[in-house]
């Protein structure tokens, strides 16, 4: 009696598990519009079935729909019949647009209609609409395109992805949620360094605003000769090797390298302004990437620090690609705060941890000669020492504000006059840091990447490193 007891209780938990299964299965379908059609149109025959006539043939129109729709959830897809698989790239730039795709295969017999929606991060967002209606054929792979935009910087996990599939005749629908491990990294905006590399492959860099520096004699290490073009300057002829060789031989120099350049970025509470849709600091840190870029394919030792009220992030000098890796993941986890920056203990850093002459690159504002006072001093004493740029992000809204119009009602003019106060003294501080012998640049954050490279580009040729 015991092993019959036992049978029957091994039955009613198989029993018991089908019928759960069957319940998960059924749950998850849901009717169509085409089904609530079909249904809407079957509104005469219970007319007809007023009477006991028309009562069979209301049996049969119910028949016929129940049997449709009892057809299409047998046809519904398993959730092993099909495989979805989403590709993208490992990191995206901020503000950026890059491509993938959503890989669907499928393991059934008959074609699949399907929709994909996901629920992406905030870290980026999606450029294009989902749920869009797909149809992969019976045992086909299909590639649905899938183009996102990075938002905010960070490693973000991509989230779970819902696949809504359709039966057959399009009765019912059923949703199956999954869920992979995929994620993405959010980094600065690497367009400008694809569109650098781009133009100096095609040698257009004068469109992205690069200008071609005559390198001088001083400074420069003499490279190899080759023979003379149309457009070389004729004093770097070589008369020895010309005469040895019977025709026009030059000599060709490259800029000194092996030189460390040191990009500092302002994190404080004048770089969370907006400049367009993004943050000046993300501007900086763009420009900053492409300066970096830059340097390493010149050859330099290139570094990087982040600061607001307290060193955020220290990357030391280093040579090659790895070093602009190496500055990228550094730029990852920082953000621009409210608080006012502490350029003291920045250039202390700088001074503990690179004593060699070296090229800095400040990313920061200022706003009147009172508030920059330690900015001023500073920059004056380590212009001592290493060759410093100063690039002020300026405020365009501020600049536009300050000139007034035509047609400007009373507080129109009171904030154009305080808006012009404010230009003027940021001039006076810049015009303090020129004549302690510090480089400034002063551009807007949207075209400052060429003003930034060409500044390099000068200071590399003159040799003034």
């Amino acid at each position: 009696m015991s092993a019959i007891w036992a049978a029957l209780a091994a039955f009613a938990r198989g029993l018991r598990d089908v019928a759960r299964s069957v319940f998960r299965w059924a749950t998850g379908i849901l009717p169509t519009r085409r089904q609530a059609l079909l249904v809407a149109l079957t509104a005469p025959a219970w007319w007809f079935a007023r009477d006991a006539a028309g009562v069979p043939y209301l049996a049969l129109v119910l028949t016929v729909v129940a049997a449709l729709v009892l057809y299409d959830v047998l046809t519904l897809p398993a959730a092993w019949q099909f495989e979805v698989e989403r590709r993208l790239p490992e990191r995206v730039g901020i503000g950026d647009e890059t491509v993938g795709e959503y890989e669907v295969r499928s393991r059934s017999r008959r074609a699949i209609t399907f929709a994909i929606f996901d629920a992406l991060p905030r870290g980026v967002r999606r450029r294009d609409p989902d749920g869009a209606v797909e149809r992969v054929a019976a045992h086909g792979v299909l590639g649905v395109p899938l183009a996102i935009e990075g938002a905010e910087r960070g490693e973000w996990p991509l989230g779970p992805v819902s696949v809504r599939v359709r039966g057959q005749l399009d009765l019912v629908r059923r949703t199956f949620r999954l869920a992979p491990a995929d994620s993405i990294r959010v980094v600065p905006s690497m367009t400008g360094v694809g569109r650098y590399r781009l133009l100096a492959l095609q040698h257009r860099l004068r469109d992205a605003g690069v200008r071609a520096i005559r390198r001088r004699g001083e400074g420069t290490n003499f490279a190899s000769l080759r023979e003379y073009v149309v457009g070389d300057d004729p004093r770097r002829i070589d008369w020895k090797a010309t005469a040895r060789r019977h025709k026009l031989i030059t000599r060709e120099y490259t800029i000194e390298q092996g030189q460390t350049v040191l990009v500092a970025v302002d994190a404080g509470r004048m770089m969370t302004q907006l400049a367009g849709p993004l943050s000046r600091f993300e501007h900086a840190l763009s420009s900053a990437i492409l300066l970096a870029d830059v340097a390493a394919q010149s050859g330099d030792h290139v570094g990087a620090i982040v600061f607001d009220d307290q060193v955020r992030a220290f990357v030391p000098p280093a040579r090659g690609q790895p070093s602009l890796h190496r500055l990228r993941d550094a730029f990852i986890p920082v953000r621009a705060t409210m608080t006012e920056p502490d350029y003291a203990a920045a250039f202390r850093t700088l001074a503990a941890r690179q004593r060699k002459r070296s090229l800095i690159v400040l990313y920061t504002d200022v706003v009147d000669p009172r508030a920059s006072q330690s900015l001023i001093a500073l920059t004056a004493r380590s212009a001592m020492r290493h060759v410093l740029v100063v690039v002020a992000l300026r405020n365009d809204e501020l600049t536009r504000a300050s000139v007034p119009t035509r047609a400007s009602t009373t507080d129109g003019l009171y904030e154009s006059a305080a808006a012009e106060e404010l230009v003027m003294a940021r001039e006076a501080a810049l015009t303090r840091m020129r004549r302690a012998g510090v480089s400034v640049l002063d551009v807007s954050p949207r075209l400052m990447a060429a003003a930034v490279i060409n500044r390099y580009l000068e200071i590399k040729a003159r040799a003034s490193l």
